[in-house]
């Protein structure tokens, strides 16, 4: 039975790639470059078109968890991460171009997989289906959604952050930290602008000034609380940037051993060091205006931009209310959702999703029921949020330890410090990941 995989970006490719590698035939349908979205710049699949970061990689926090679970399982898109990594502190960064081009060069090679590039407009008729078309999903295959689910679309707008050239910062003005020095290979990976309190006062009141691009309902639309427009976080006081992406905790200036009033933290974008992200500085200022306000954070003055920030529609289901434990939809078990249009945030949660919808489509596929993970996994507790949360009052989420079962008395650690308890859910979640896999055939292999 040919399973049809709908989306190339982060979850349909990992799907396609783990309902192949298990000997089922698959159909991915990614419908760029024959239509294209707000946000991609190429018709590569994979293509990351936020950050480059696929968050931290400090053993014993949740996002690392995540990637930990994601390797033992042997997920094509962490591999490939790992070999497109570019410095970045304690995150997994990656250069966006090589990671697009190996994840569409692993995908093509793959003879059980047939890459068609073409929108699809319907809801296929028969047959398992896997939809993973991301916060871009066109309105037609939308409306289909919509009509299959019998639920309203759910909708925000999310923001992406600007892109400079290398050679147009000065190099005079910034310097290279990490926060709290921390990087996993002891290195300073990070270029970090320092602002006076009057430089940062007269950004400030630029930021405010400055125009928005116009957009449909963006007054009535709430934005994803972890990815809020710079602008958007200056509206809510003026001091609300320098205790978010402009904090200058942990980043003194190694030329005065002070720390700076604020800071604006640069990413390497690729390996050759050619360009750089600004970090948290998302927006949907008007492109001019972006260019304006940025160059008056202090090494930016000449700052050329490969890419400005801007907003895009991000659609996703109501999971809690459509979703059965294995992202098989209740009143169709042969549909499968998979990434941001379920309901999670985030690079390595899309990819988490869209690994257990494919090997639950091939499940299916074989006459077997869907495979839920155990709660104590980052994968189980993701997915039983996506599943399970009050749907009256569903937002998206990424990973947190919020989202895994408590630690009791039983286990010893309570009166540990809050570190302590971390690594004993990190290390329960991960021996509960090999006993399930151990019992379960589908995923023994792996």
């Amino acid at each position: 039975m040919t399973i049809q995989v709908i989306g190339g970006g982060l979850a349909g490719p990992e799907a396609a790639w783990q309902a192949a590698r298990l000997g089922q035939p698959v159909i991915l349908y990614e419908m760029r470059p024959r239509v294209s979205t707000p946000a991609h710049q190429s018709d590569r699949l994979g293509e990351l078109v936020c950050s480059n970061s696929l968050k931290s990689e400090q053993a014993g926090s949740a996002p690392w968890l995540l990637k930990q679970e994601l390797r033992r399982l042997d997920s094509l898109l962490l591999r490939v991460a790992d070999g497109a990594r570019v410095p970045g502190g304690h995150a997994l960064t990656v250069d966006r171009e090589i990671f697009a081009a190996q994840v569409t060069a692993a995908i093509e090679a793959e003879p059980l997989i047939e890459l068609r590039r073409q929108e699809v407009t319907r809801m296929p008729t028969d047959g398992v289906v896997v939809i993973a078309t991301g916060p871009l999903t066109s309105d037609s295959l939308a409306a289909a959604i919509v009509e299959l689910t019998g639920s309203e679309r759910l909708f925000f707008y999310d923001a992406i952050s600007p892109i400079v050239e290398a050679d147009s910062i000065d190099y005079s003005v910034v310097y290279r930290a990490s926060r709290y020095g921390k990087s996993l290979d002891g290195g300073e990976d990070y270029l970090n602008c320092p602002l006076t309190r009057e430089q940062y006062d007269r950004f400030y009141e630029s930021l405010l000034a400055a125009q928005t691009h116009a957009g449909h309902d963006f007054d009535r639309v709430p934005y994803f609380e972890a990815c809020l427009p710079i602008e958007e976080l200056a509206r809510r006081g003026r001091e609300t940037l320098r205790f978010g992406p402009m904090k200058p905790v942990g980043l003194p200036d190694p030329r005065t051993g002070r720390l700076p009033y604020a800071v604006v933290q640069l990413r390497q974008e690729d390996l050759r060091a050619g360009s750089y992200n600004l970090v948290g500085f998302q927006n949907h200022l008007k492109y001019g205006e972006q260019a304006q306000v940025l160059r008056m954070i202090p090494g930016l003055e000449a700052a050329e931009f490969t890419r400005f920030g801007q907003v895009h529609r991000n659609t996703y289901i109501n999971g809690p209310a459509l979703l059965g434990p294995g992202l098989e939809l209740r009143s169709n078990a042969r549909i499968f959702f998979a990434g941001q249009i379920c309901g999670v945030e985030g690079y390595v949660e899309a990819i988490a999703t869209g690994l257990m919808a494919g090997l639950n489509a091939v499940r299916f596929a074989e006459g077997k029921p869907p495979m839920a993970w155990p709660r104590e996994t980052a994968i189980g507790s993701l997915v039983h949020y996506i599943t399970g949360a009050d749907p009256r009052h569903y937002q998206p989420a990424n990973i947190t330890f919020d989202l895994l079962p408590a630690l009791s008395d039983a286990d010893g650690a309570l009166a540990g410090d809050k570190l302590s308890r971390r690594r004993l859910q990190c290390r329960r979640a991960l021996e509960a990941l090999d006993t399930h896999r151990a019992q379960h055939e589908t995923i023994a292999a792996l």
